[in-house]
């Protein structure tokens, strides 16, 4: 049996490493290696893929989440909705521009952001709505866009783990994730559902002001070269990743399937353990399962279970060990508990989850999670 990995990009390289270098020779051999044609085609490609009317591209998630909040004009202290469980980026880009982030703590069964919660946060400086598609999940974003209108909020997605996956509108009908709020954000961070061999990240929007905004941000705030009508900053993604990108779009359906397939034989062989949560699906969106991630009971110790899987030569994860609020960056924004932020940091461990791993492994690791001895 192959060495098992909690991501594998270099299987994914070696499958696919002749289509892969021809596009890297060609990329080098053009000379154009910033902006260009490459760009412009992914971000058309991309755009078509979502059915959404604008796709930016830019340096990376990051700065997709920040140049994001840069469109929208708020003023220093506005206040922005955030989840604690969540990566670091989604909370540093609000404090970074000077606004103000209020947490949000999650559903304890899907992990995502809790409804009653947010209502409960908005005041009258509330300004905007961060929902996270965390693990490759959609948060209900009907219920979060009838919140937005009502209370006259942006919604800014963080579909950095969800891009493929789908939320049901109130007309059921299924659109992407990050093409439902005001603006939706990704990341293409190599072990992303669709990852570059770098870094990248795109902003999407079917709001053509904003998409206008986005791009003179991205580019330093020039509409043409050497005049700059806002201040803006330099978060491009280069030819080579949009290349690449353009290529791996084409197998992002194939993968989605296959890792849905894993995650019902993780499903299946786990249902009677007692012990442990499968991840809990919402009949508002499907999964696209960035992360497997499983709760533990709590008389299970974490690390324990961990070891055990290492020694088996399982890897495993934990996302996230320490939800925002309780960090020491961030912990004078928040002044309430976070009950389920909080449990489930202490609870949840992911196990590997990618397209390659093969039924060997996948039977290997069912097994040794069933005959762990508690």
């Amino acid at each position: 049996m192959n060495k098992i990995h909690m991501v594998d990009v270099v299987t994914e390289y070696k499958k696919h490493s002749v289509k892969i270098n021809e596009i890297i020779e060609d990329t080098l051999s053009s000379g154009s290696y910033i902006q260009g044609e490459r760009v412009k085609s992914f971000e058309k490609m991309l755009s078509d893929f979502l059915d959404v009317k604008h796709v930016i591209s830019c340096g990376n998630g990051t700065d997709a989440l920040q140049v994001a909040l840069m469109a929208l004009g708020l003023k220093m202290g506005d206040e922005v909705l955030v989840p604690s469980f969540t990566f670091v980026a989604t909370v540093e880009t609000v404090c970074l521009l000077g606004y103000k982030p209020v947490f949000v703590d999650i559903d304890p069964n899907s992990f995502l952001l809790d409804i009653k919660s947010i209502t409960k946060s908005i005041t009258k400086k509330t300004k905007a709505i961060i929902p996270v598609h965390l693990f490759g999940q959609c948060c209900n974003m009907g219920e979060i866009k009838f919140l937005a209108e009502k209370f006259n909020l942006f919604v800014i997605e963080d579909a950095a783990q969800s891009i493929g996956s789908k939320c049901k509108q109130e007309t059921n009908k299924w659109t992407y994730s990050g093409t439902i709020g005001d603006i939706g954000t990704t990341s293409f961070y190599p072990s992303k559902n669709l990852g570059c061999i770098g870094d990248g990240g795109a902003i999407f929007t079917n709001n053509s002001d904003l998409a206008k905004k986005i791009r003179l941000i991205v580019n330093h705030g020039q509409e043409e070269r050497y005049k700059y009508k806002i201040i803006g900053l330099n978060s491009r993604l280069d030819a080579l990743q949009a290349a690449i990108l353009s290529f791996k779009l084409t197998l992002l359906e194939d993968f989605i399937i296959k890792r849905k397939k894993i995650a019902d034989l993780y499903n299946k062989a786990f249902s009677t353990l007692s012990w442990l949560t499968v991840p809990v699906t919402q009949n508002y969106s499907d999964h696209v399962y960035h992360q497997y991630s499983l709760l533990l009971s709590t008389h299970i110790c974490r690390a324990s279970f961990q070891n055990y899987l290492h020694e088996h030569g399982i890897p495993t994860m934990v996302y996230y060990p320490i939800p925002l609020h309780k960090q020491e960056a961030y912990h004078q924004y928040c002044t309430i508990p976070l009950p389920n932020s909080e449990k489930t940091s202490n609870c949840i461990i992911s196990i590997p989850m990618h397209p390659h791993l093969d039924s060997k492994q996948i039977d290997f690791i069912c097994n040794t999670i069933k005959s762990y001895n508690q």
